[in-house]
């Protein structure tokens, strides 16, 4: 087996600057023309991803550095996207975590090393943005080390080599007296510490299905690796599929990577990623192999979903004016048409051919489908997140998160509270250098559910909060973790200035004057735990008597901008949301007053 090779992936934290530091490597391994502009986050191609700043799809990439290729997967880094992490690590052999200086290990941190650990890989760790103010890195080390022994590591992962440095400002030392102005010393430390790809190249073919792509031109694309075996274009091939069956093709297309781009190749061997076109109807942990030896690979597992949401042919009153695709079929087409791609998702039919159960990792995987398909022009409704129970060794059990909030001091006290009836438990509590307190939790996800916005509230928007998930517990009583009742409109038409400005003192709104309302449409919040409906809809009487405050100015309170995110933390049981290409609008179910009563 050829050494030239390095496959690694890239794991962290949200927001600890792993895609940062795949563009400083990118831009100094000269894969970019000398004056040719380096954008930034290239490696976040999807829209979804630079609006919000995440890794939602994994990706690769490779750079040649002292005539080795190394390949470079970067993985998202939250814990509803595990099922991209889970099946990539299985295309490496090695791992780059990174650590943020000021922050050290967090949630998703210990979710995607517990994967890679598992996987008997061996980290090389990277303490990032060690030149912003606060920086403790020396204390970030220390913290890994306490989180590798927490998550069982062996001896040998405990021993794991680090580096210091900065993404942002493309340096790398391996100790923090040392002085480097590139990105050399991480580089030397992955041909150092990444063992090359095992695999015999003279054996049959077996390469494993990790992603699909889709091309207008060769159809399905398969991205793999190659664990054993030679494959060459126009190869006879065999795909083996999940239930055992075997069927043969021939391989049309075989691509490799180079920097950014997919290049034509005639052979990879062993340890190669590539890409391959030529089969159609595959699924993500298959495997293309020898078509006159076939052994299939072992499967790919991942864990399974812990929140489901019942996505609905869209019946308001409003329906079928603002989207493309708004039938029963051409919903259900397109949420099957997600798994094949999306491997932590689950699709069910249920007893109505309107109704789909749908099951992810938790509200932001599910919130990015959702987004994802408006935005191409679907129309639905999405029902309230539930949390899925499962019965372990006879006792219901629920899903259990780690919790993780970074909030000014006198917020302290607010968040134990409101977390205390939700049944959190504390688990450490520190003040950081800035002042500010980090808390940490274990709540069942229930307890999350509709969390967020209250906390945004009483930290007036200044408190960070991340979650993952931990395990399945046996189930806790119920809890109250109810919000104030909402306003509903009883009529359809035009909100106007006047009558919002008659009921503005009964709560908060979702609307502006000139919004279109319908009979049972969600406007505000009620400032009571009950709801009420009111009269939006209704216009000044026009007389030719002046008013005495006709001078006066009137104005009204901004309403509450009502993102997708924050719609489906705030939805209740009896309520869903409508979600168009053009607009977000939450209802009551039924509509009538009557029936709701």
């Amino acid at each position: 087996m050829s050494k030239a090779i390095r496959n690694i992936a890239i794991i962290a934290h949200v927001d600890h600057g792993k895609t940062t530091l795949v563009d400083a490597l990118l831009a100094q391994s000269g894969i970019f023309r000398e004056g040719q502009a380096v954008p930034s986050c290239v490696m976040d191609s999807n829209e979804l991803e630079r609006e919000r700043g995440i890794t939602i799809l994994s990706k690769n990439t490779a750079v040649d550095y002292d005539g080795v290729r190394i390949n470079i997967v970067d993985t998202p880094g939250h814990a509803d996207f595990g099922g991209e992490v889970e099946r990539v690590l299985g295309m490496v052999d090695g791992c780059l975590l990174i650590v943020d200086a000021n922050e050290g290990p967090m949630p998703q941190t210990r979710f995607v090393l517990k994967k890679a650990l598992e996987k008997g890989l061996r980290p090389i760790v990277f303490v990032n943005k060690i030149d912003r103010p606060q920086a403790a890195p020396e204390v970030a080390v220390d913290k890994v080390l306490d989180l590798f022994l927490e998550l069982g590591a062996d001896d040998d992962q405990c021993d794991f080599p680090y580096l210091f440095g900065s993404g942002l400002s493309g340096f790398a030392r391996p100790d923090m007296d040392s002085e480097s102005g590139d990105m050399r010393p991480l580089f030397d430390a992955i041909l150092r510490h990444t063992p090359p790809p095992v695999g015999d190249p003279g054996k049959p073919l077996q390469l494993q299905v990790t992603t699909l792509d889709h091309s207008d031109f060769l159809g399905t694309i398969v991205i793999g690796k190659v664990h054993n075996g030679t494959i060459t274009t126009g190869q006879r091939a065999a795909l083996i599929r999940r239930d055992g069956t075997v069927s043969k093709g021939r391989i049309s297309k075989l691509l490799g990577f180079e920097g950014l781009q997919r290049v034509e190749v005639a052979s990879a061997s062993a340890g190669d990623l590539v890409a391959i076109a030529g089969f159609n109807a595959v699924e993500i942990g298959e495997t293309v192999a020898c078509a006159s030896e076939p052994s299939a690979l072992p499967l790919i597992d991942v864990d399974e979903p812990t929140l489901r949401m019942t996505f609905v042919v869209n019946d308001s009153p409003f329906a079928g004016r603002e989207g493309k695709f708004v039938t029963s079929r051409q919903l259900r087409d397109r949420l099957h048409k997600e798994l094949l791609t999306n491997v932590a998702l689950r699709v069910a039919d249920t007893d109505s051919p309107d109704r789909f159960a749908v099951s992810g990792r938790g509200e932001l995987h599910l919130g990015i489908l959702i987004e994802t398909m408006r935005r191409e022009g679907y129309e639905f409704q999405v029902s309230q997140p539930q949390v899925i129970f499962r019965t372990i060794d006879g006792d219901i059990c629920e899903p259990y998160e780690t919790l993780v909030l970074d909030v000014p001091e006198p917020c302290v006290g607010g968040c134990i509270e409101r977390l205390g009836s939700r049944r959190a438990e504390m688990q450490n509590m520190e003040i950081t250098a800035d002042g500010r307190s980090l808390l940490e939790f274990t709540i069942p996800s229930r307890g999350l559910i509709g969390f967020r916005g209250d906390f945004i509230r009483f930290t007036r928007g200044e408190g960070l909060m991340s979650h993952s998930f931990l395990e399945y517990r046996r189930m806790q009583g119920d809890f109250d973790n109810r919000r104030n009742g909402v306003l509903i409109a009883f009529e359809e038409g035009v909100a106007t200035f006047y009558a919002l400005k008659n009921a503005e003192d009964r709560g908060h709104y979702f609307i502006s004057p000139g919004t279109r309302v319908y009979k049972g449409m969600i406007v505000g919040e009620h400032n009571r735990p009950t709801d009420l409906d009111i009269n939006v809809c209704k216009t000044k009487q026009l007389t030719n008597m002046r008013s005495a405050g006709a001078e006066e100015l009137d104005t009204l309170q901004p309403p509450l901008q009502m993102t997708l995110e924050r719609a489906l933390e705030y939805i209740g049981p009896r309520e869903m949301l409508e979600v168009t290409p053009q607009s977000i609008r939450l209802r009551k179910l039924p509509v009538r007053k009557t029936a709701r009563r």
